[in-house]
């Protein structure tokens, strides 16, 4: 399970009121991530561009690890 600090968590009423600040706290990395709750449950997470491109980078690794894998397990 994935754990969030304190200073992660926002309710989606903050995110509205202060969007730039928490975009701002994103972007410049002050915050890793900004965890978006709403009616006491987690509904997004706001990324800074480079980690959503590694993530994106990771997963089609993963996928195509995945497609090689599929194709040795069906004798291709």
């Amino acid at each position: 399970m994935v754990a969030f600090s304190k200073d992660e968590i926002f309710t989606a009423t903050e995110v509205a009121r202060n969007f730039s600040s928490i975009l701002n706290k994103v972007s410049t990395g002050d915050n890793k991530r900004a965890v978006i709750v709403k009616n006491n449950k987690f509904e997004a997470v706001l990324l800074n561009m480079a980690e959503y491109e590694r993530l994106a980078q990771a997963v089609e690794i993963l996928q195509s690890i995945y497609v090689a894998k599929k194709g040795d397990l069906n004798g291709n």
